[in-house]
């Protein structure tokens, strides 16, 4: 966190001068002048509340199926709350009502500030369906999987090959999930015999070989892309390196740790 966020960011931001979309400031404008000069503003709390909503509802459900498996009720509605399609919905109801009227707004201007939106996540959206596509063709063609064995059969330190399992996959699928099941599973028969701390750290290597250089056919990369109005030199310079520091700062954690505790 502290080397690829405020140390890396203080070296870029010399380096790559960008503006806010101008749809974004668009819309922004448009809403203010729809507010007259008696406009209302949500505390603290109430954004964090609204952004953390949906992470929350997951986190619930995952906790619960680990804490509470069985059949009860509160299984059902967990696992309902907690799809992240409801969890997001849910998020974007609860975003209306606190942003819109309960700020005093009315129907008609939190329509207007939620059409607002629509133009600026729309190329987003086929963007991020496009490189979904993209990923499950990689993923169904087999070339994770080979990817894969042909690393398990490299000798190599085990965290530094689980690590680079996921490094593969992830440059090959762009999906940091499939990157980490696809790694987990070839890593697992080697780290059921480990003792408890050295799979924790095998666990924590595939995880952060997982986020390696976001790159093109990630669809978090699109997503910054687009909000922050770069251009894709921009980004990789920015998310991409970002992405690849954090991968490369926890695989040094990780082997520090080994050296430290096994």
């Amino acid at each position: 966190m502290i080397v690829a966020g405020p140390l890396y960011a203080k070296f870029i931001a010399r380096h790559v001068r960008t503006e806010a979309p101008a749809e974004l400031v668009e819309s922004l404008m448009t809403a203010r002048a729809t507010e007259g000069t008696q406009a209302r503003t949500p505390g603290f709390g109430t954004s964090l509340g609204a952004i953390a909503l949906p992470v929350v509802l997951m986190l619930a459900k995952s906790i619960a199926d680990i804490a509470f498996p069985g059949d009860a009720w509160y299984n059902h509605l967990l696992d309902f709350l907690g799809t992240p399609l409801v969890a997001m919905f849910i998020a974007v109801l609860f975003a209306m009502v606190v942003f819109g009227w309960g700020l005093g707004r009315s129907r008609a201007e939190v329509r207007t500030l939620v059409t607002a939106g629509l133009p600026a996540v729309a190329g987003i959206l086929l963007i991020v369906g496009a490189g979904g596509g993209f990923k499950q063709l990689i993923v169904d063609t087999g070339v994770a999987d080979a990817i894969g064995k042909a690393a398990a059969e490299a000798h190599m330190p085990i965290l530094v090959l689980g690590w680079l399992l996921a490094v593969l996959i992830r440059l090959a699928t762009g999906s940091a999930t499939v990157a980490t099941t696809a790694a987990a599973g070839i890593m697992a028969p080697m780290a059921a015999g480990a003792p408890t701390v050295e799979a924790s750290l095998i666990a924590l290597a595939v995880g952060a070989g997982s986020l390696f250089f976001s790159h093109v056919n990630d669809a978090g990369f699109w997503l910054s892309k687009e909000y922050f109005g770069m251009s894709v030199a921009q980004n990789i310079k920015t998310w991409s390196v970002l992405s690849t520091i954090v991968a490369v700062m926890g695989l040094a954690m990780s082997l520090l740790m080994y050296a430290v505790l096994v």
